[in-house]
């Protein structure tokens, strides 16, 4: 006997199904992901701290997880729910079954409800907070879940403290800095931790970085008393506006190093700078997100995740270089005067596949160029930071 399950929103509405992956009950804001593969990256992705994931993609797990493909050193979802989970493994680099994996790492995940349903209830109005809950919570894998229990876990969904509002990045930012496994280069580049993904640093290291991690909360003195050539401001969860001090860090170092920022890092640029962000109605997250590059006219096929959005219209001293062929928010930006740029997708997750990796290249030739380094001579003609 399959043991049931149940998603249950702050609102009230219940989708029964059945258990995988660890059992209990976690609580967390629900989104969903429009990506087909790739879930072993999802699930190790620290921005997605605090979230519970649904997959739109029905079916999930038949090519198994890897060591290889982590992002991190461990899941930071609050749960996983697809269409259908697979029971077999058929990957050639698999390692173990994505359930052995779930149940290892202690995430909690949910199959056999009707995925599209809760898609569009989350399009039509919004994220919103949920439970997944297992019967073996209530003591029996055959239990059936009582309308007393749907309203527990409602109200428990209620409580529970929104990401709105939240800084998160003390919850998965490394607690000392430490250098990437890497050989030595001539560039030296301090890398601030919000919640980076592995992809990311081992991007920059096959172009020849040498990167030392340090802690979102570093302050502008310890970043530039370890001599770096450049900076990059990683991804991470939570609310971008609430982070103070990483604003106050960048507005100080703004101007003084090559900087480049992704995801998060893109939004706390806006904010230093003295622009504002916004949250999104459901968010950004999935594998095939057209944006349009406003200096080529190029389009690239990103892969993005992330729940806020720079209001461009508050921007003074950026440029904007990238928007978002769906809904028209800010993708990209360039400092008017010195070389700082960001992106608000992932370059690193490669969708296209290699759409977006020209920016990791941008980044090399402005911490060559402002340096003074032997490398590829940035135009004299461009915008800001990202002269393409």
């Amino acid at each position: 006997m399959r043991e049931r399950a149940v998603l249950v929103l702050e609102d009230g509405t219940a989708y029964h199904g059945y258990a995988f992956g660890h059992r209990g009950k976690s609580v967390g804001e629900v989104v969903f992901n429009t990506a087909q593969t790739g879930y072993q990256e999802i699930l190790t992705d620290p921005s997605y701290n605090g979230q519970i994931v649904v997959m739109t993609y029905p079916h999930q797990g038949n090519y198994g997880v890897n060591v290889f493909d982590m992002e991190s050193n461990r899941p930071w979802v609050r749960g996983f729910v697809a269409r259908e989970f697979s029971k077999y493994t058929a990957g050639p680099r698999a390692q173990q079954s994505l359930e052995e994996f779930m149940r290892d790492t202690g995430v909690i995940g949910l199959e056999g409800i009707d995925t599209r349903a809760l898609v569009r209830k989350i399009r039509e109005g919004g994220v919103m907070k949920g439970v997944i809950a297992h019967a073996t919570h209530f003591g029996s894998p055959s239990y059936r879940f009582t309308p007393e229990d749907i309203a527990a876990l409602r109200e428990e969904a209620r409580k529970w403290t929104d990401i709105d509002g939240r800084d998160m990045t003390p919850e998965v930012s490394t607690p000392l800095p430490y250098q990437f496994p890497t050989f030595k280069g001539q560039r030296r580049v301090v890398v601030m931790d919000f919640g980076i993904k592995h992809a990311q640093m081992r991007y920059m290291a096959e172009l020849g970085f040498e990167l030392i991690v340090v802690p979102g909360k570093t302050s502008p003195a310890q970043i530039m008393a370890l001599e770096p050539h450049g900076l990059f401001v990683s991804n991470g969860p939570g609310d971008p506006s609430m982070p103070r001090y990483a604003h106050e860090t960048l507005w100080k170092l703004m101007g003084l190093l090559p900087t480049f920022g992704i995801c998060l890092g893109h939004q706390l640029l806006g904010l230093a700078a003295g622009g504002r962000t916004f949250k999104l109605k459901f968010g950004h997250r999935g594998a095939n997100h057209p944006v349009k590059n406003l200096l080529t006219g190029k389009i690239e096929i990103t892969s993005q995740n992330h729940g806020y959005a720079v209001d461009p219209d508050t921007l003074k001293d950026f440029k904007p270089t990238h928007i978002n062929l769906n809904d028209g928010t800010l993708e990209g930006m360039a400092h008017l005067r010195y070389p700082v740029f960001s992106v608000q997708y992932h370059p690193e997750a490669c969708p296209g596949p290699h759409d977006s990796i020209y920016l990791f290249h941008r980044f090399l030739e402005e911490v060559d160029a402002f340096n003074g380094l032997t490398g590829t001579p940035v135009e004299k003609q461009r915008v800001g930071g990202l002269g393409i």
